[in-house]
């Protein structure tokens, strides 16, 4: 595994106040290990980036203002929500007899999988282990070659080569696998018979008169009924 050196102020800001550390282009972070007192320290944000944005893990050579020097970790960083910047970070210092948890990236080897080539898709489901081992022992990377996995076919995690730590993770967890494509069914609208296109016929109770029908029958009757009105005066 490679180391990286890391130089950092200790800082006497805490708190609010160290707000004014991010103002001045540093980051504000924490060393701490077992049976050792707390130190509060800041480094660059160029000198912090290399551990942050990397698909490697790195033992830190963390080399101090007052002029010590410390092997750790970096543990922990916290991000702003809305700037994705980081605004503080922690380091654990390394005992080299003592095991500790650590999470290891998985990164994918060998190029496109046959199963890809073939119209299938890769799923990455697992991108750290989580691992227990020794100080000397820390992996940089776990390497899985992915270009003969076909469609349907899978890596688990009891396949992954890890020499000399203790793999924490379920041994039957899917790592990585090729599965088939997806296939999007086309809703296709029914089509109308030409029955069902047609439209229904209304019944109705009765033969409705047609316009004018009913004022041409009711026109004789009041006629008749003047004509004998008349022939009674005349009696």
């Amino acid at each position: 595994m490679s180391e990286i050196v890391l130089n950092a102020d200790v800082r006497q800001q805490t708190g609010k106040r160290a707000k004014r550390v991010r103002n001045e282009g540093n980051i504000p972070g924490i060393f701490y290990a077992r049976g050792e007192e707390n130190a509060l320290i800041q480094v660059s944000k160029l000198g912090l980036d290399p551990l942050i944005y990397t698909s490697e893990t790195h033992v830190i050579d963390l080399r101090l203002s007052d002029g010590s020097s410390k092997k750790c970790i970096l543990r922990d960083v916290q991000f702003d929500p809305v700037s994705d910047r980081a605004v503080h970070f922690d380091l654990q210092g390394l005992k080299e007899n003592e095991r500790l948890t650590i999470e290891v990236p998985i990164v994918l080897t060998g190029g496109i999988p046959v199963g890809v080539r073939d119209g299938g898709m890769l799923q990455h489901v697992i991108h750290k282990l989580r691992i227990s081992c020794l100080p000397k022992d820390i992996p940089s990377k776990i390497e899985v070659d992915v270009s003969a996995l076909q469609i349907n076919h899978s890596v688990h995690v009891s396949e992954l080569a890890v020499t000399n730590v203790t793999v924490l993770e379920n041994a039957e967890s899917t790592v990585v696998a090729v599965v088939p494509p997806t296939l999007v069914k086309e809703t296709v609208a029914a089509t109308p018979t030409e029955e069902e296109a047609k439209e229904p016929e209304v019944v109705g109770k009765g033969k409705k008169p047609e316009e004018g029908e009913g004022a041409a029958e009711a026109a004789p009757a009041k006629g008749a009924e003047a004509k004998g009105a008349k022939e009674e005066k005349k009696k």
